[in-house]
């Protein structure tokens, strides 16, 4: 049967990813209207925490804290629609999955989270989780950081960073700070530590940087900037790198290794880049402020798959659920839109086991802390962060984040909106 005759189920709002992002909104939205029509298009079986493999990189958290069963998170009153996307018909207002399937919709919220892409680089795939070789990056590997971080008694520890953008831009120094201060204070002072990172600077928000040049002194790490991870021989323990010089021209470099912690590629899911969905960088176009699609007025896009240049964490869909929740309701009401995102992100850099650099930026690399200086200054680490980290934040991902309690995170609102379009009808 063509598509054009296929049966066409049809919902208020059509949520695709079930991840942090989507299932956010979903709370978000039936907190605000119980009994409308929402239903989230989710493949997978269990839903992870992934801020957390940080911790279980450094062996502060067991990995099974961070999975739960997706069916355990959809919100009460949401419809989980197993499967995956095939293609986007936004002209009709309608979803292809995989098995065939259409589901047409009022309102269409994309928030598919990113693609890592570990096959961008020779040899990584195959090596990934054995020959010294790993990445808090994945569920299955953070683990194995801490397994190889504690075996660790000499040699070399590389830790990679790839071009932006990534998700959590300080996760990949993260895994770094926790590995030395681990070896650091078990006397293990003959380990070479070498942070290879594709960009220019450490962190991309400057007041932080001094802190963080503290521990890089501390720990004694050689800092490579303008040096991408393009090929990883595992058996040999080698990592190659192709390395921009002065003169601009990019050289290759072999690096012997004893420890590979590796931060992939990133790039949003191929079905979003194949869609009309997507702008020319291949992220899903939206307007920064309101999060709306910038050609397809009933289409929202959040979460790391949105074109907004914020940082890609999962403050930042916290922060975002919000907005596009009002958004959708005020359009399908017929109403402007008031909500507006500021580009909130958080980075906890963790710099030592007990202390945590609290990076909180908005777009432009604006500061925007949650607590007073006196309380927490992020510029500086902190004992209370690193609490925050490990104990609170994990409860107010699960108990509010994904129940559509915006404790600290409601939008920002803006009163006339002359810039936005009028209102769907």
């Amino acid at each position: 049967m063509s598509a054009q005759y296929a049966p066409l189920e049809s919902c208020d709002v059509l949520i695709v990813g079930g991840g942090s992002a989507g299932i956010a909104t979903a709370a978000s939205l039936l907190r605000r209207r119980p009994g409308l029509d929402v239903r989230i298009i989710e493949p997978s079986e269990r839903h992870y925490y992934q801020p957390g493999w940080t911790m279980v990189g450094a062996g502060v958290f067991t990995p099974e804290r961070t999975q739960r069963r997706t069916e355990d998170l959809i919100p009460q009153g949401a419809q989980w629609v197993r499967g995956a996307v095939a293609a986007f018909d936004p002209v009709h207002d309608r979803v292809e999955l995989t098995d065939g399937r259409w589901i047409g919709y009022r309102m269409l919220v994309a928030a598919p989270g990113l693609k890592l892409d570990w096959a961008a680089i020779p040899g990584l795939a195959e090596t990934l989780g054995r020959n010294n070789v790993t990445s808090n990056y994945g569920y299955e590997t953070a683990p194995y950081t801490w397994k190889l971080v504690q075996a660790m008694q000499s040699g070399r520890a590389i830790f990679t960073q790839p071009p932006m953008p990534i998700k959590c831009a300080g996760a990949p120094q993260k895994a770094m700070y926790l590995s030395a201060d681990h070896w650091r204070d078990n006397g293990r002072n003959d380990i070479e530590i070498e942070f290879h990172n594709a960009g220019p600077v450490l962190f991309g928000v400057k007041e932080y940087v001094p802190a963080l040049m503290e521990y890089v002194r501390k720990y004694r790490i050689d800092l490579n900037f303008g040096s991408k991870l393009v090929a990883v021989d595992g058996p040999a323990r080698v990592a190659t790198f192709a390395v921009a010089g002065a003169d601009g021209e990019v050289r290759q470099a072999r690096r012997e290794f004893d420890f590979l912690h590796v931060c992939p590629p990133q790039t949003a899911p191929d079905f979003i880049r194949e869609s009309p969905l997507a702008a020319e960088s291949g992220w899903i176009e939206v307007d920064d402020a309101t999060l709306r699609h910038k050609r397809f007025e009933n289409i929202f896009g959040l979460g790391d798959a949105c074109s907004a240049p914020n940082a890609k964490t999962a403050a930042a869909a916290r922060k975002q659920a919000p907005v596009v929740a009002e958004n959708v309701l005020s359009l399908l009401d017929g109403q402007p839109m008031r909500a507006v995102y500021d580009g909130y992100g958080s980075c906890p850099l963790t710099v030592e086991r007990g202390k945590i650099v609290l990076a909180e930026f908005g777009y432009g690399g604006k500061l925007l802390p949650s607590f007073p200086k006196w309380l927490i200054d992020g510029t500086k680490p902190s004992h209370l962060a690193w609490l925050l980290k490990s104990e609170a934040l994990p409860e107010i991902y699960w108990s509010a984040m994904l129940k559509g309690r915006e404790w600290m995170a409601q939008p920002q609102h803006i009163e006339p909106a002359p810039q936005l379009r009028p209102a769907v009808g």
